[in-house]
């Protein structure tokens, strides 16, 4: 596995690696909270009875809380160095 990956990212420091991480969780964070208002706007419409399975809320919410944490630990860090 370790073959594949950049030389940048191999070497990086934990906080470079945590940074990564908490853009990729608010990413996914950015994309529940546009399918969370697809999903209010859609219900006002049609069946209102037809939800969809996903929790988008919680998926946006433990997502967001994941990302700016990372985010905030790893940021001091980075300008240090």
């Amino acid at each position: 596995m370790s073959d594949y990956l950049p030389g940048w990212i191999l070497f990086a420091a934990e906080a470079t690696v945590g940074a990564l991480w908490g853009v990729a969780f608010l990413a996914v964070a950015l994309v529940a909270f546009v399918m969370d208002r697809r999903r209010h706007r859609r219900d006002r419409v049609g069946r209102p009875d037809s939800v969809g399975w996903v929790p988008w809320t919680g998926v946006f919410l433990s997502c967001a809380v994941l990302g700016v944490g990372l985010l905030a630990a790893s940021v001091p860090a980075l300008i240090r160095s």
